[in-house]
């Protein structure tokens, strides 16, 4: 017996190799094609979900997902994705406040920079193209987001090509003011980090413009159209409490597993308007 059990152990030692294991922020090509984005997050289509967390404890996973969870080898990574700030989940009071406004003073700060540093972290392992501090419980009017050409590629390029979706490098707005720069709207699906699992059309103007201060305090405004003013307008809603659900079209809400599913009859036409 003990010599089978030898043989077996050596058998997994392939498995069990560090540089097999998933890396933070890397995505594995295992799971790679089952990822699909959109506004708000990348949302798996498979329920691997239930392995990947940001916040500080772990959820409890079924014996089934936490063995596909040691196959990856996320175990050997528990330690640094628990350092992760939470992600606060819609009920939370925070998220249905206004936040209040970094005075210039403090931009500069440890405890801002870290604020910063904390919310870059939790968006891009969710991943996501947003996030705004209310979402990891602080109460600040501070906004990051990132579009890369990667989460892009995920996506067909007749949706990328409608919805006027481009690249963008990070972006890190304090006290971020935005206005509309024209009439013209569009209505796409919209997802979101504190609504897991979610989707729901909503309208948003083309064009916008944000000012406020980068993470040193220096001015900055950003001239923003298609699927990049979208995202603006997402984050800075959170600032003043409001979250996509409060702007959809209400028969549009369904489930990511339904996201494909025709949109019932009397609902708006998807595109631009």
């Amino acid at each position: 017996m003990a010599e089978t059990a030898h043989r077996f152990s050596l058998r997994l030692l392939p498995i069990l190799q560090p540089e097999k294991c998933l890396k933070p922020g890397i995505f594995n090509p295992i799971i790679r094609e089952s990822r699909v984005p959109i506004l708000g997050h990348i949302e798996p289509t498979l329920p691997l979900k239930t392995i990947f967390t940001t916040r500080r404890s772990y959820r409890r996973a079924s014996p089934s997902i936490a063995r596909a969870g040691w196959l990856l080898g996320l175990g050997e990574k528990k330690k640094k994705m628990m350092s992760l700030a939470d992600i606060v989940k819609a009920g939370d009071p925070v998220l249905h406040e206004p936040a209040k406004k970094v005075e210039p003073g403090e931009i500069g700060s440890e405890r801002i920079q870290k604020i910063v540093d904390d919310m870059v972290m939790a968006m891009r392992n969710a991943p996501g193209v947003g996030l705004a501090a209310p979402q990891i419980g602080v109460p600040l009017r501070i906004i990051v987001l990132e579009d890369t050409k990667e989460y892009i590629g995920y996506a067909p390029k007749e949706e990328t090509k409608a919805q006027d979706r481009r690249p963008f490098d990070l972006l890190v707005i304090i006290n971020p003011k935005l206005k509309k720069r024209s009439n013209r709207t569009a209505l796409f699906f919209e997802g979101c980090l504190s609504v897991d699992g979610f989707r729901a059309v909503v309208e948003r103007c083309l064009d916008v413009e944000v000012s406020g201060l980068d993470r040193y305090g220096n001015p900055i405004k950003i001239d923003a159209s298609g699927w990049q003013a979208r995202i603006l307008q997402h984050e800075c809603d959170h600032l003043e409490g409001t979250l996509y659900v409060d702007r959809m079209v209400p028969k549009t809400f369904r489930t990511v597993e339904n996201l494909d599913l025709p949109l019932a009859d009397g609902c708006p036409k998807l595109g631009a308007r």
